[in-house]
């Protein structure tokens, strides 16, 4: 049954795929479509082998700020989730200003970033930061808040001190929920990145982007937007190891549960 569910899981959405594209493909020769207007797949795979090596160099100024942002709001919100919930008093005033944050479009938060701190790389991860942040900081406080409370209180009768009941029970539950918030954080992070630098920069995959668009290369745009795919779906795996390699035992119960 496990084996049925995996293979529907991957072949499903790879058949989907492929027959997406080969009807882009089909319609964009059968209708003759300009290639300025819109390119076949086929054109856009090959545009993405010639300008790989122009789009590295943008890549690299990309991911760095991504991830760096991504580490940076995994820090933020694992600290932040956890003094929300060990304090009261800072859910309560903390909650709505991170609401709040959410709420405003970025590209409205972005000048005021560049007003105070200038055209470099810090605002640009600072808008990674509150892309990123808040998927993190509330599936920890909402996985602190599930623990089972029977497991809590048998610590506590066994006057364990109130660090140890959390590294050990009240941390290790809330895994499966942190590892939530970080796949939706991993997924938003490359393009949080993508937009800063859409805004101002002088070197990114936006960069690249912008200069195609401008030249009425639609491949060559079509071809960055391949890359910044291929960027998210490869941070999104190197999230889905770790969650694997750090709580293994989550996985081992869902197949259980399976059978």
């Amino acid at each position: 049954m496990k084996k049925s569910e995996n293979t529907d899981r991957f072949l499903i959405p790879s058949v989907t795929i492929l027959v997406f594209l080969f009807l882009w493909e089909v319609l964009a020769r059968v209708l003759q479509v300009p290639v300025n207007i819109l390119p076949g797949p086929l054109r856009i795979g090959w545009q993405f082998v010639l300008s790989l090596p122009q789009m590295l160099p943008h890549l690299q100024l990309t991911l760095f700020t991504a991830v760096t942002g991504l580490l940076l709001s995994l820090i933020i919100g694992l600290l932040a989730g956890a003094l929300m919930d060990r304090v009261r008093f800072f859910k309560k005033a903390l909650y709505p200003f991170m609401v709040i944050s959410q709420t405003v479009p970025i590209i409205f938060i972005y000048p005021l970033l560049v007003i105070w701190f200038g055209f470099g790389l810090f605002p640009k991860i600072l808008v990674v930061i509150i892309v990123c942040f808040f998927p993190i900081c509330v599936n920890v406080v909402d996985g602190l808040a599930g623990v089972d409370p029977e497991l809590v209180d048998l610590f506590r009768s066994m006057k364990a001190p109130g660090w140890r009941t959390f590294f050990w029970v009240r941390l290790p539950s809330a895994m499966p929920q942190f590892f939530s918030g970080l796949k939706i954080s991993a997924s938003y992070a490359v393009i949080g990145a993508v937009v800063a630098e859409w805004l101002g920069a002088k070197q990114g995959v936006a960069v690249f982007m912008i200069r195609s668009f401008k030249s009425f290369a639609t491949d060559k745009v079509f071809a960055s937007i391949l890359l910044i795919i291929i960027s998210s779906l490869v941070l999104m795996g190197l999230v889905l190891l770790a969650e694997r390699l750090v709580i293994s035992w989550n996985f081992r119960r869902k197949g259980q549960k399976s059978i």
